[in-house]
C-alpha cells in the first residue's frame, strides 16, 4: 500500500470573483500541497460549475488532486480526482460507484468516531475531524478533541484535522494523529499566504 498523503489540504475560500479565485489559488499550487478541495457556498450552480473545471486545469497542471466539496455530479462532470461529504451530503456507497474504485471520498465526521467507522465500512477514503479550535468558516460547530485522532489510527485511512487550525496549533494535531490538516481562513486570509502555507508544511517535516 503507498503510505498515506501528509501535509496541508487547502480548501477554497467562498469567493465570488472567478479570475480572482484562481488568482488565488495558483500560486499555492506550486508548493507540496496534497489536495485542493473546491467549497464555495456563495457561488450559484453555474459559477461553481465554471469555477470547478479552471480549478480542474489549474490543479491537473500542478499535479494536485481536485475534491470537490459535497456535490458527487459535479465531481464526475469536471474529472475531479473526488468528492468530500458531510453527513447530510449524500451515501458514501453511492458516491464510490459514480465516481471509481480510485477516486478520493472523504466524509465530515465531526466529533464521532462511530461516524468514521460507518464511513470507511461505506467506501470513505479518508476521515476528517473538527472543529478541534474555534473556527471562522463554520460558527456552530462540534469540537473535536486530538484523542479522537489517536482513536482512529485502526481504521487505517488518512486522518483530516479541521477549523480554526494555525501552523503554532498544528504540532499537537499531527502528534495525536493527523495525516492532514485542512485550512481555509489561515492561508487565504492570511496577509501572506504563501508563507502561510509554508508554515503549515513546516509542521510535517521530520514527522513520521
Amino acid at each position: 500500500m503507498p503510505a498515506p498523503p501528509r501535509g496541508l489540504y487547502l480548501i477554497t475560500p467562498d469567493e465570488t470573483d472567478s479570475e480572482r479565485l484562481l488568482a488565488r489559488v495558483a500560486p499555492l499550487l506550486a508548493l507540496d500541497v496534497c489536495w485542493l478541495q473546491y467549497r464555495n457556498k456563495r457561488a450559484d450552480a453555474g459559477q461553481r460549475r465554471q469555477q470547478a473545471h479552471a480549478l480542474q486545469t489549474a490543479c491537473a497542471a500542478a499535479g494536485v488532486p481536485l475534491i470537490i466539496n459535497d456535490d458527487v455530479a459535479l465531481a464526475a462532470d469536471v474529472g475531479a480526482a473526488g468528492v468530500h461529504l458531510g453527513e447530510d451530503d449524500g451515501d458514501i456507497a453511492a458516491a464510490r460507484a459514480a465516481l471509481g474504485a480510485d477516486a478520493i471520498i472523504g466524509a465530515s465526521c465531526y466529533d464521532q468516531l462511530q461516524l468514521a467507522r460507518q464511513a470507511v465500512a461505506a467506501g470513505a477514503s479518508y476521515v476528517a475531524f473538527g472543529a478541534f479550535f474555534p473556527s471562522r468558516s463554520k460558527q456552530a460547530t462540534r469540537r473535536a478533541s486530538p484523542q479522537l485522532l489517536t482513536q482512529a489510527a485502526s481504521l487505517n485511512v488518512p486522518r483530516v484535522a479541521i477549523g480554526g487550525i494555525s501552523p503554532d496549533n498544528t504540532g499537537p494535531l499531527i502528534a495525536a494523529g493527523a495525516d492532514l490538516v485542512a485550512v481555509i481562513a489561515g492561508v487565504f486570509d492570511a496577509p501572506d499566504p504563501i508563507a502561510s502555507a509554508r508554515a503549515y508544511l513546516a509542521c510535517f517535516q521530520g514527522k513520521s
